[in-house]
């Protein structure tokens, strides 16, 4: 048996997040989902557990939904900085496209995203939620060889006070994210996430489209790239397995 967090354990956030604190059999992308409409941007769910790190961020984007959901990529960029930042040295971060994050090429997680049911894709929604798990320690229930097709963090040599240090280093590398956005526009925050997608052919070319769509074109010539929605995708969710509520071993 996984032994359960601190109850009293907090997390040392930035100004401008408010901190909701779940106990170890709550949802926090669900949660976030429940109360971002009265609680605001910044506002971060997170689940006190031993066996994931599992949180959620409330956002409010001023444009569309149909670009807003660009959003996302920043929060897989700052997850995968947050990660970069407190692990052994030579260890590569990684995404599949989009949502799935590898560590040495093991599935260790993923990210979502969350939006009203009932906005237009013209609309600005009120809300966004991005949400994150990833695998802090081996789970004692599962067969080694299905195990030994994921990670975690422990197991991969970070420390146990590194799991909640993740988290608050990712509010920090997102509050960046959109600053570089603002700055220099959203193709700064694409390349850094293309930076960290596997290449599928040497010279591809490839973009992230303003709805948020992978685009994939020969590395010379005419003809229309090829297109990967990132609706269905983040709809698929392949990375994650609802009945145990936590990564995929694969």
């Amino acid at each position: 048996m996984p032994r359960l967090a601190d109850p009293e354990q907090t997390l040392d956030l930035p100004p401008g997040y408010t901190l909701v604190a779940l106990r170890e059999l709550g949802d926090a992308f669900a949660h976030g989902r429940q109360i971002a409409a009265e609680a605001g941007a910044g506002t971060l769910v997170w689940v006190r557990r031993y066996d994931l790190v599992e949180f959620a961020v409330v956002l409010e984007p001023n444009e569309p939904l149909k670009s807003a959901r660009r959003t996302f990529f920043a929060g897989m960029n700052a997850v995968a900085d947050a990660i970069a930042a407190h692990c052994p040295p030579e260890r590569e971060v990684s995404f599949d496209w989009p949502d799935a994050i590898r560590f040495d090429a093991g599935l260790l997680g993923g990210g979502r995203l969350g939006w009203p049911s009932d906005c237009a894709e013209t609309d600005v929604p009120g809300w966004l939620v991005f949400g994150v798990i990833l695998r802090a320690a081996d789970m004692a229930h599962v067969p080694e060889v299905q195990a030994a097709s994921g990670v975690s963090l422990l197991s991969e040599g970070f420390e146990l006070i590194d799991t909640n240090a993740i988290i608050e280093s990712f509010t920090r590398h997102l509050m960046t994210a959109f600053d570089r956005w603002n700055e220099r526009g959203f193709e700064a925050i694409a390349r850094d996430y293309l930076e960290r997608l596997p290449r599928g052919k040497a010279g591809e070319r490839r973009g992230i489209d303003v709805n948020g769509d992978l685009l994939l074109g020969p590395s010379a010539g005419g003809g229309a790239p090829e297109r990967a929605s990132l609706v269905d995708a983040l709809g698929r969710a392949t990375w994650y397995d609802p009945q145990a509520r936590g990564p995929k071993f694969g």
